[in-house]
């Protein structure tokens, strides 16, 4: 099964985001792409039973302006997906 999140858009600092086959205890981290290291904050959980579904991460103010992507993390913290990066002004 084939684990897939999708970047839809960023608005007013939230970003949106749909994903696929991410089962229940998956993490979702926001990644600079520069330095390819994870932001400790935010970091979201998947908490539906549902396989799919979509996320709507509000970014902190901490969050500088770059080029960022989001990885899915399964239970055990191996990375499973990830979008297309995006620019946060």
């Amino acid at each position: 099964m084939n684990s897939v999140i999708n970047y839809v858009e960023i608005e007013n600092r939230i970003v949106s985001a749909t994903y696929r086959n991410l089962m229940i205890g998956a993490k979702v981290v926001l990644v600079e792409k520069a330095s390819d290291q994870q932001l400790p904050d935010p970091i979201t959980t998947i908490a539906s039973p549902a396989p799919a579904g979509s996320l709507r991460i509000r970014l902190p103010a901490t969050v500088k302006p770059g080029d960022y992507y989001l990885k899915a993390l399964n239970g055990h913290g191996a990375p499973v997906a990830q979008t297309v990066e995006f620019y946060v002004s």
